[in-house]
């Protein structure tokens, strides 16, 4: 005990359950940022490969171990026919109606993208997506 007497003690209080709200714009923040991540990539800045952690049983003994695996992170922009791209937000498999009928950003080339998904990323932190990703969340996987 005489280890103890040196640290502050407090009473140990419950777990407080993040809101679905903040939970939501964690997730798209964390999409956003490997969007960035790879827009560098693609513009060549940095090296971007992205990994991730699989459990994977061995035939012959049936051992369950983790390896790492290549993560495939698909971009969300296109070349629109007049040669600008154009940047969806996506939340899961849906793409998030940004306003009333507009579902994409006009961006004028590769180096403007990552100015631009910071922007939608602040704008998800402020919550002006809230309302989308509530819709996105809502429907079924049928698509009705």
């Amino acid at each position: 005990m005489a280890g103890l007497s040196g640290l502050k003690l407090v009473a140990a209080q419950g777990t407080v359950a993040v809101p679905v709200v903040q939970q939501r714009r964690n997730n798209l923040c964390k999409r956003l940022l490997e969007q960035m991540e790879l827009a560098k990539s693609h513009a060549g800045l940095v090296e971007f490969a992205p990994k991730r952690v699989r459990t994977v049983r061995d035939e012959q003994t049936g051992a369950k171990r983790q390896v790492e695996a290549a993560k495939r992170v698909m971009p969300w922009w296109a070349t629109a026919e007049n040669g600008k791209l154009l940047v969806t937000v996506r939340y899961g498999a849906r793409i998030l109606e940004l306003a009333k009928g507009k579902f994409a950003v006009e961006v004028g080339s590769e180096r403007e993208l990552v100015p631009v998904l910071e922007a939608i990323k602040s704008a998800v932190l402020a919550g002006e997506l809230d309302d989308a990703m509530a819709a996105a969340a809502k429907r079924d996987p049928a698509g009705s």
